[in-house]
């Protein structure tokens, strides 16, 4: 790994540090300051739906600003938002806190760009590589995020107000490090390459396979994992048990980064992509098997590698979906359509646990694994020509 390339993970790490932070504290502060008790959860379905409605705005800031200027500007705007959340988490403003989580959106938007951004530190041919590498800091806030809030929590006389400090400091910290990464300037359209409507790139089979392995991989993902500790409070887990589940689903989702893009460059994106699928029959199958904390274990580790299997593959293919004039429109697209995704299923998680039952949960997601699973078949049996880039 290249000197930049890893400058680049380390802020993919601080990323996931405040993501994996504001999963832990965003539903427990909006429980204690929500006017209704259904209304706790709107400040972590804020900060997806910010990400979606900012994606198209992030991807203008990239065009005219380039790489480096804008995630510089997703920093600030995670400093500035963060200590907003701080302040109404202390004056106990449940609709300023849902408002600053809306507005860092546009860091979740910006940051997740880091894995396409990542292919421009090194040599087309690591590009399977370089995107799994990045991901794979997710490990640091695996680690970082839970004990960041934990260690923080009484910082200030207010619950978790000081673990919203806290993450000031860690934006502080990568925007100092995103500030050392030399990126390529970005291709522009001129006259002669003007690029495609974004209509005309989203109707190739590359593009909608590429999204709908990353959208409904996550979707699913975020369906089951925020319903689980609800369902295992439901069938008496103490939270220690939940706890051990949780953390063996994120590592499944970040640990095989190391290997996954070896994988890619082996045996081809799709292949992958379709592990990923099976693995998420597997934890669907193994939840429905029965309610013990091992096949809680079992269930949530297969959920979190069929999640990188899917996420790392899709963008992976996404890449050859788009000329390099197109990418950030591309990749706009793409992000908020996952984004859009991401809310849906984080507004519904609870409800659904809670009145349908874990059971129902899981038969219901057999539908967007199934699509999925189809929509990579489909691909592979077209013509080899279809999968190749647009461009040639």
């Amino acid at each position: 790994m290249n000197l930049q390339l890893l400058l680049l993970t380390l802020c993919q790490g601080m990323f996931l540090t405040n993501n994996v932070a504001f999963i832990a504290i965003n539903g427990l502060v909006g429980l204690s300051l929500a006017p209704s008790p259904w209304m706790a959860t709107l400040p972590v379905t804020g900060y997806v739906a910010g990400g979606a409605l900012c994606a198209g705005l992030v991807a203008r800031h990239q065009r005219a600003w380039g790489r480096r200027r804008a995630f510089q500007a997703g920093l600030v705007m995670a400093m500035f938002t963060t200590g907003l959340c701080a302040y109404a988490a202390v004056n106990h403003h449940f609709w300023l806190l849902v408002a600053a989580t809306m507005l860092a959106g546009y860091y979740n938007a910006n940051a997740g760009l880091y894995r396409f951004a990542a292919t421009e530190l090194v040599a087309p041919a690591f590009k399977e590589r370089a995107i799994s590498w990045v991901l794979a800091g997710g490990i640091i806030g695996a680690v970082a995020g839970p004990n960041l809030a934990s260690a923080t929590r009484d910082a200030l006389p207010v619950a978790f107000a000081g673990a919203y400090a806290a993450l000031v400091f860690v934006a502080l910290m990568a925007l100092v490090v995103i500030s050392f990464v030399r990126f390529p300037p970005l291709p522009k359209p001129t006259l002669a390459q003007p690029g495609r409507p974004l209509r005309e790139i989203a109707r190739q089979p590359v593009f909608i396979v590429a999204v709908i392995g990353c959208a409904l991989g996550y979707g699913v993902m975020n369906l089951l994992m925020a319903a689980t500790p609800i369902a295992m409070s439901q069938c008496a887990h103490p939270f220690k048990s939940t706890a051990l589940v949780l953390e063996w689903h994120v590592l499944g989702m970040f640990v095989p980064s190391f290997f996954t893009g070896s994988l890619i460059k082996r045996f081809g994106c799709l292949p992958v992509m379709g592990v990923g699928v099976v693995l998420n029959a597997v934890c669907i199958a193994v939840a429905l098997s029965g309610v013990e904390l091992m096949q809680f274990i079992i269930a949530l580790l297969a959920l979190g590698v069929g999640w990188n299997f899917l996420f790392i593959g899709g963008t992976t293919l996404f890449t050859q979906a788009y000329r390099p004039e197109e990418k950030t429109t591309a990749q706009a697209a793409m992000d908020t359509v996952i984004f859009s995704t991401m809310t849906l299923t984080s507004f519904s998680s609870g409800a659904l646990v809670t009145t349908s039952g874990w059971t129902w949960l899981n038969l219901g997601s057999i539908v967007p694994v199934l699509l999925t699973g189809a929509a990579l078949l489909w691909l592979a049996l077209r013509p080899r020509v279809a999968q190749n880039r647009a461009s040639t």
